[in-house]
């Protein structure tokens, strides 16, 4: 699949780390300089990239594991999405849930970006729903194994 793209920073356009990846590597685009992050709080990271998605596709914005295992950093709205008729800059809001302030600094490697195909939905509206075994059972009712 081609998608159209326009890179705004002096950063290489997301691309697959192995054969088998899922997600491309997004790099922080800082050209004024890092951005620390302190325990507990946010910032939106730019990448300067902008995407054009074919109708019925979206990007969506994951976390990177490294990041969240080594230093408590991870994408908070995750994942966060970008729609198909989305035109500006794909931001990353990034967290830091660890006890340290970390540096955000220009190019490195904040997110992962997932190109994933969505269905369009219509509702229904309905007086019940079918029986199933479940229910209305929810949020661990089904067990611990």
């Amino acid at each position: 699949m081609l998608i159209k793209i326009v890179n705004k920073s002096h950063h290489s356009t997301p691309s697959f780390a192995t054969s088998q990846s899922a997600g491309q590597d997004l790099r922080a685009f800082l050209p004024e300089g890092p951005v620390l992050i302190l325990s507990g709080g946010r910032a939106l990271i730019p990448t300067g990239l902008h995407l054009a998605l074919p109708q019925g596709f979206e990007a969506q914005v994951r976390p990177r594991s490294g990041l969240a295992y080594k230093n408590g950093v991870t994408v908070l709205n995750s994942p966060g999405t970008i729609d198909a008729d989305y035109r500006g800059d794909v931001g990353v809001i990034l967290i830091n849930h660890g006890a340290e302030p970390f540096e955000v600094i220009d190019g490195e490697r904040i997110a992962q970006l997932v190109i994933a195909k969505y269905e369009v939905v219509e509702w229904h509206c309905v007086e019940t729903l079918n029986e199933t075994n479940r229910g209305e059972g929810g949020f661990g009712s089904t067990g611990k194994s």
